[in-house]
Parts: structure tokens; C-alpha cells; sequence
């Protein structure tokens, strides 16, 4: 069986997507699946298992980059063409089934759930193979680690530095020995956000733009909470089942909070809004319900 799978430039919504790509990966076992993606999103899918290419989408105006892509597509015929982007694609290749996405209220996950009819809705994964993993055990130390994410897309997403480690030294009141880690995406914007926080805590593994995605799930996978504003990084770490809260202003956490086997949202008006007590007393709470749940991810 050949898929195709066409999901978003964003990082963020290519990780919610997964979930579905897990969903058919499991229904159909013997399937060779195809991804078109944007390339931030690309690690997304690199350890994908089953994943025979992955087409990268680069943007151009004027919708000059379907042409290419359809090229690249239309001489295969298709058992299945999956298209969450909603793209006119979908109906100019050759398939024996097309499934299309289209906008709906609720949660992301809940909407791409919708595209094949799939109840309940799956979660979204992080694929991570043994290297990643062993790249992650050879930069962590042991002992807890809080994961912190200060970066994000657009500046009102972005809750203060200062809030942040103001954060993490609470929260290693109750966790002793606890090592803060610090992620960002690449590029000098991303570290130029991260920077402030990354001079609170001298004592942080500095992790902004020094890995591949999948090396990044790996560490994710391995702290035992994030914390970090509403961003690609924050969907990855509740893929990857790291007890996460999503810190949400301006954007609508009833769509894009995250989705994972421990995760959760805190909501304020805006981010100025948000106070260290409230985030810290849901980070409390969140690792209360881990240590309460007989298979969640083990607390050191």
C-alpha cells in the first residue's frame, strides 16, 4: 500500500499530525508512506518507520511550489492520499481513496482525527532511534531534569526570562539536585531569546539549536516536567511523554494545547498575566498525577 501524506510547513502542527501517521502506521503495517512537509518540520518524520521519502515543500510566491510538487507525485498511483494542509493536490494525483482536511471546532488532534473518522483520537509521537537516544544519555547528566523552553514564534507568546527561572528555582526546592535544560529552535533570533534565561541559570545545559529534532525528543523524553511557551518545541515534548505544561496568552489553548499522555495547559490573558505561582502550583499538580499513575513516566 502507498501513502501519500501531505502536513504543514509548522512544526508544531506537523507533530500533531503524527498521531494520524501513527494511526495508519498501525492499521496498515505493510504501507510505504510518503511526507510532504515544510523544512523546519522535517526531522519531524526522519525516524519514521515505514517513511519511503520526504518531500520537502519549499514556499514560493505566487503558489509557485505545487507545481514541482505535483510533478514529483502524479506518475505514482496512490492507494491513499492523506492532505491535512486542505491543498487542491489531493485532486490532481492519482489515488483509490483521498481523505481532506477540513477546519472544524475543537482540538488540532480532534480535527485531524476527523480527516479518516478515527475514534478516540490519537496522540501524537515522537520517533526516535537508538542513536538519538544515546546522543541524549551521553549530554544529560542524571538526576532530575526540567526542561524549559523561553522561545517562541511571536513576541507576545513569549513568557518573561526572568518568570522562568524564577520558576525552575522553585520548583528545585522540591527536587533537589534538579539540572535545568534549555531548548530553542535554531538560528540567532532563537538564541537571542534564550539568552536572558540561560544568564539566570549559568548552571543550564545549553540545548538551543544544537540538536536534530530527533535528538531533541530524545532529551525531551527524558526530563521529568517541561515547561515553555505555546511552540513546535512544546508539541514535541508532550509527544515525546514528558510530563508538559504549555504556557498560553494570546493563542486559544482549546485548540493547539498540548496533547500527550501528560500534558496540560495554563491560561492567562495575557503572558504578562501569567504569574510564577499559578504556573508553578499546575507544575506541582501535573507531577502529582505522574507519580499517581501506575505506567507514567517514572519520577526521579
Amino acid at each position: 500500500m502507498r501513502i501519500l501524506f501531505v502536513t504543514s510547513n509548522r512544526l508544531g502542527d506537523a507533530v500533531l499530525s503524527t498521531g494520524l501517521l501513527d494511526y495508519l502506521l498501525r492499521t496498515y503495517p505493510d504501507a510505504r508512506i510518503t511526507v510532504v512537509c515544510g523544512a523546519v518540520a522535517e526531522g519531524v518524520f526522519a525516524r519514521m518507520p515505514h517513511r519511503d521519502r520526504t518531500i520537502v515543500l519549499e514556499k514560493r510566491s505566487y503558489g509557485r511550489h505545487w507545481p514541482p510538487l505535483w510533478a514529483a507525485t502524479v506518475t505514482t498511483c496512490w492507494d491513499l492520499v492523506v492532505d491535512i494542509r486542505g491543498s487542491a493536490l489531493s485532486w490532481l494525483v492519482p489515488t483509490r481513496h483521498r481523505a481532506i482536511m477540513r477546519r472544524r471546532p475543537g482540538h488540532k488532534t480532534a480535527q485531524l482525527a476527523a480527516v479518516l473518522g478515527i475514534v478516540p483520537v490519537p496522540l501524537p509521537v515522537a520517533w526516535t532511534a537508538p542513536e538519538d537516544r544515546g546522543r541524549a544519555d551521553a549530554l544529560l547528566p542524571p538526576g532530575p531534569l526540567v526542561a524549559l523552553a523561553p522561545t517562541a514564534n511571536w513576541s507576545p507568546k513569549v513568557w518573561p526570562s526572568d518568570r522562568f527561572a524564577a520558576l525552575f528555582r522553585a520548583l528545585a526546592e522540591d527536587l533537589p539536585g534538579a539540572t535545568p535544560i534549555v531548548f530553542g529552535g535554531p538560528g540567532p533570533v532563537e538564541r537571542d531569546m534564550a539568552a536572558p534565561l540561560l544568564a539566570a541559570l549559568p548552571q543550564a545545559i545549553d540545548l538551543v539549536g544544537r540538536l536534530s529534532l530527533p535528538e531533541v525528543a530524545a532529551c525531551l523524553a527524558r526530563a521529568i516536567l517541561f515547561v515553555g511557551n505555546d511552540s513546535g518545541l512544546m508539541h514535541l515534548a508532550a509527544a515525546a511523554g514528558a510530563p508538559t505544561l504549555g504556557l498560553f496568552g494570546p493563542t486559544n489553548a482549546a485548540e493547539y494545547g498540548p496533547s500527550g499522555p501528560h500534558a496540560e495547559a495554563v491560561v492567562a490573558a495575557s503572558m504578562a498575566d501569567l504569574a510564577v505561582a499559578q504556573v508553578l502550583a499546575a507544575a506541582r499538580a501535573l507531577r502529582a498525577r505522574v507519580s499517581a499513575c501506575p505506567s507514567s513516566i517514572p519520577i526521579l
